[in-house]
């Protein structure tokens, strides 16, 4: 049953007849006859039933050979037989082994024709192999003939033939030898030529060939020769590698490296090679600078030959500084090139090796060729660090070798430009930020920028001294970036860059210094074709940008036909010259001549010579802070410092008040009436309203403290952290004596104030504008300080226009002579008036009479709106507080006078409003509230004094002493008075 089993799963090729003699006996009875297995055939039965009897049969049927069927089912029937059961039993056994024997006949049956075909196959080559045997039984027997009858013949013509190959060997030997006789020569033809290959190539050849004549005694003499030839040739192979580190020759690198390749040494040659670089460096450096230093010293004195190379940099004059420098970095800058391309032609060469046969012969070499490609791109990627810091430690020793302290600015520019450049060299070169190159940089930029700024705020200084404080003429469309000093940052962005230059720029930039003088230029070159990219054009003609303009500025601007198209515009582009579409109605083009000064001269920039010299420092300080970084925080303070200079010149020059302080509470009988004014502007002072903002004042005490030397002399004496300290102080300026701050018809320097302040502001925008540069230029940890710098200080420079115009505005209007006239006024009248005082008339006459002045000014220089405003404003507190001071002095006042002052007050306020734009008009709510205050009762008045301290201690005293003076008793005053004067006490 096991082979039953096993020729249904596997299908074997037995046939029929052998598939039924491998049976046992017993298995052999079972087995139905042809007629029984075609009756079985015959009969329909389902092929998956077939198959689900066939599962059905136990698995130890088909366990092995040996298993005894018969005991088996005897052993499995039940001590109590059934013979119903023993009968359906069988007939299972029956249909088990009936499918099973039909499984087996349709299994023989299928493989019977592959059978056949097989033993027809078997037949076939039983016939071919009889007669193959024949075959070979006749060959035998011919070769057998053959051997018998040609053998004898051919040893004769064999042996003459031995005899032939060994006289031709002997003449090709002879000839050979001959040859080798006569290789010197040609091997000396070819080192003339620096055939360096074909040289080795030979002489390898005529070595192998001596080695294979070698017992012949003439050969001797020629190996050894040889030998000394193969030497020689390494000598100047050596020579020829060292000559590809200053000037690299792409076909004369590839002769060497061929010739080092032939003799098997090619990390021989690596290693001589980086060796030959570093000595390139030395040599090199040191035959530029040794030059420089013999043409100085004008003698042939060969002192300066034994000399070291960083004792012999310490002679280099200033004026052979940059020039040296400059030969020193493009002599340095070849040999990086070479090794560059160096490194160039390996990459190329190793991407170009072609993969050999992969034959077992050629696997050892390939091997050693892969290693040695390995060795070399190694060595050369590290030599890249090793030479680049050789470079660096040249060019610091150069630099370090000369004190640059003195240097001229362009001069000191020019050498950080070609470090920096350097400094770019080495990133490209092996991605280093060369630490070693900005610290040298860094110390003398620090020691020469400490040096330079000194000098400059000196110069600042004597500029401010010499300063008349009158208009630079300069173009409306003036911009910093106009000047050469900051081309370097407004370049890509300038109109007058034209597009196909800016491209080539573009396209120049996006590529690597190696790529672009890789076969010829130097980045070193000194650039002497730009000079026409630093020329400027932003002065003006005479303060005008043309002679139409000029005509149109004098004319009366009461005529609209008189004024110039591009004034009546509401707004002008500086950059374009365009006007928006909304257009500008006639009232209020009228309405800005009266109120801004500046439509009689083209809105150009207010500024000075000296504001004009801070911003080119400023733009070579941002220059210096470009090219380096590092020290980027220290360039920024000091520009810092150029403001605060400015700042403080002009506030010390304008801003302090210099007239007399009294004491705002004496009063002002008839002989003492000389000081009213001066009264007048103390109590403006002191009422609360301060000229000088508290950020200001912080500031101008900050600049005073930390930057301005207020000794006179230095002392003697003292310790060396203050001698120190007062070398980074400035001494205080003092204003020109050209400048006149005291005539009443220039309206005390009104022209020279605003010119001042003006260009003040003027640069504090410039400031403004360069904010997002400075910040990405200096340090994040430093970002603070700027910060602090333009919150602080840069936004303050329009707080200053209070303090200094507030001089003009207090001497500008007679508000001594109101006072007076205030004083002749009587106030306890018994009817209601319809006529005003006179002192209103006069005072509206001074301020007539103050708008012309201001006119005849703005004809000198442009007065903006916003100064303009700013006078009015000071000048109308003043009035206005002059009046309340006048209203303070009064003895007697009836209810009648009170309605006086209301009249005089209110008609003041209708002509004022007539010259002014101003709205509203200012401290107009501080006059009304005192006046009304005259009618409020005992009570009310207690409530007056504590919500309005912005009176005075002696206009309070007045309203209790006149307002309530015969209404109220004796306690009750000294009631008031004593809140007065707990009001009074904390500003004392």
């Amino acid at each position: 049953m096991q082979k039953i089993k096993s020729l249904m799963t596997r299908q074997g090729p037995k046939s029929p007849q052998e598939s039924l003699s491998d049976l046992s006996p017993v298995e052999n009875v079972r087995i139905p006859s042809k007629e029984e297995l075609r009756e079985m055939r015959e009969q329909p039965i389902d092929p998956q039933a077939e198959q689900e009897i066939i599962n059905s049969i136990e698995d130890v049927y088909f366990s092995s050979d040996s298993f005894d069927i018969v005991k088996y089912e005897l052993e499995k029937l039940p001590p109590v037989l059934n013979l119903q059961e023993i009968e359906e039993y069988r007939d299972k056994l029956k249909k088990q082994q009936a499918a099973v024997s039909k499984k087996v006949a349709d299994l023989i049956l299928e493989k019977q024709p592959s059978y056949v075909k097989e033993l027809d196959r078997v037949t076939s080559l039983q016939a071919n192999l009889q007669l193959g045997a024949v075959i070979c039984t006749n060959a035998r027997r011919q070769l057998g003939f053959a051997k018998q009858d040609f053998t004898q013949a051919s040893l004769g013509l064999l042996a003459n033939q031995r005899k032939r190959q060994l006289l031709t060997g002997l003449l090709k030997s002879l000839r050979t030898i001959k040859t080798l006789q006569r290789t010197d020569v040609r091997l000396s033809e070819m080192l003339e030529e620096e055939d360096y290959p074909g040289a080795i190539q030979l002489c390898l050849e005529c070595q192998k060939a001596a080695s294979t004549f070698k017992h012949y005694s003439c050969i001797s003499e020629l190996n050894s020769k040889l030998q000394d030839t193969l030497e020689q040739i390494e000598e100047q192979l050596d020579v020829a590698l060292s000559k590809t580190c200053k000037s690299f020759d792409m076909s004369h690198y590839t002769k060497v490296q061929q010739a080092y390749t032939l003799l098997g040494k090619t990390q021989t040659a690596m290693d001589q090679l980086h060796m030959h670089f570093t000595q390139a460096i030395h040599n090199t450096v040191f035959q530029v600078v040794l030059g420089y230093v013999e043409l100085c010293a004008g003698n042939a004195d060969t002192k300066f030959q034994k000399m070291q190379y960083k004792d012999l940099c310490t002679h280099i004059t200033p004026d052979s500084y940059i020039p040296c420098l400059s030969d020193l970095c493009k002599a340095l800058w070849e040999v990086m090139l070479s090794y560059h391309r160096t490194m160039e032609w390996h990459e190329e060469h190793d991407n170009e090796e072609t993969v050999p046969a992969s034959d077992g012969s050629s696997t050892v070499g390939m091997e050693e060729s892969n290693f040695d490609r390995s060795y070399v791109k190694k060595k050369l990627e590290h030599g890249l660090t090793r030479i680049w810091q050789d470079v660096q430690l040249k060019a610091k020793a150069y630099l370090l070798g000369t004190d640059m302290s003195n240097f001229k600015y362009d001069d000191f520019i020019f050498v950080l430009d070609i470090i920096s450049r350097l400094m770019q060299v080495g990133e490209e070169f092996c991605g280093s930020k060369s630490e070693v190159l900005q610290e040298s940089i860094k110390k003398q930029s620090v020691n020469y920028f400490k040096n330079y700024h000194r000098t400059r705020l000196e110069e600042l200084r004597m500029f401010l001294e010499n300063e008349t404080w009158e208009l630079c003429p300069v173009k409306s469309n003036f911009s910093i970036v106009q000047l050469h000093e900051f081309k370097f940052m407004g370049q890509s962005r300038s109109p007058s860059v034209s597009p196909s230059k800016h491209a080539s720029t573009t396209s120049t930039a996006a590529m690597s210094l190696f790529e672009q003088y890789h076969n010829v230029g130097n980045p070193f070159e000194m650039q002497t074709d730009c000079k026409d990219d630093e020329t400027e054009d932003v002065l003006a003609s005479n303060g005008y940008e043309s002679d139409e303009l000029e005509k149109c500025a004098y004319q009366d601007y009461d005529s609209d036909s008189d004024v110039p198209e591009e004034l009546k515009r509401d707004y002008v582009d500086e950059q374009t010259g365009d006007a928006p579409v909304k257009s500008v109605s006639r009232d209020t083009l009228r309405s800005r001549k009266k109120s801004d000064y500046s439509l009689n001269k083209v809105n150009a920039p207010i500024l000075t010579n000296t504001t004009l010299n801070v911003i080119r420092l400023v733009g070579k300080y941002m220059q210096m802070m470009n090219i380096l970084k590092p020290i980027a925080f220290d360039v920024i303070h000091c520009m810092s410092q150029l403001f605060d200079y400015y700042l403080y010149a002009v506030y010390t020059f304008f801003g302090r008040n210099d007239m007399q302080v009294l004491n705002p509470s004496v009063s002002v009988p008839g002989k003492e009436q000389s000081t009213s004014r001066q009264m007048t502007v103390c109590s403006y002072e002191s009422s609360g309203l301060g000229l000088i903002s508290s950020r200001l004042r912080t500031t101008l005490n900050r600049i005073q403290e930390g930057l301005i030397d207020l000794e006179a002399a230095p002392e003697t004496t003292g310790s060396h952290v203050a001698v120190e300290e007062r070398k980074e102080k400035v001494p205080s300026p003092h204003l020109s004596q050209l400048v006149v701050l005291t005539a009443s018809g220039t309206l005390y320097g009104l022209a020279e104030r605003v010119v001042a302040t003006e260009s003040l502001v003027f640069l504090a925008e410039q400031f403004e504008c360069l904010q997002p540069h400075l910040d990405t230029m200096i340090p994040a940890a430093k970002k603070p300080f700027l910060q602090q710098f333009y919150s602080q200080t840069v936004s303050t420079t329009s707080e200053l226009r209070k303090p200094i115009y507030w001089i003009v505005a207090a001497k500008a209007i007679d508000y001594e002579q109101m006072l007076l006239l205030m004083a002749g006024v009587k106030w306890d009248i018994k009817e209601i008036m319809s006529q005003h005082n006179i002192y209103v008339d006069v005072l509206l006459k001074e301020f007539e009479q103050f708008n012309k002045r201001l006119g005849d000014v703005s004809r000198q220089v442009r007065i903006p709106l916003s100064v303009s405003n700013v006078l009015w404003e000071h000048c109308i507190r003043l009035a206005n507080r002059t009046l309340v001071e006048g209203y303070a002095n009064v003895k007697k006042c009836s209810n009648e006078g009170r309605a006086l002052m209301q009249l005089d007050f209110q008609q003041f306020l209708m002509k004022l409003e007539k010259l002014t734009d101003i709205r509203p008009i200012p401290d107009k709510e501080f006059v009304e509230t005192y006046i009304k205050a005259y009618y409020l009762t005992e009570n009310d008045m207690e409530q007056f004094i504590k919500n309005h301290r912005e009176y005075s201690t002696k206009q309070l005293t007045n309203l209790v002493s006149v307002c309530l003076g015969s209404h109220i008793n004796k306690k009750a005053r000294q009631k008031l008075l004593a809140a007065i004067d707990d009001i009074d006490r904390p500003k004392r």
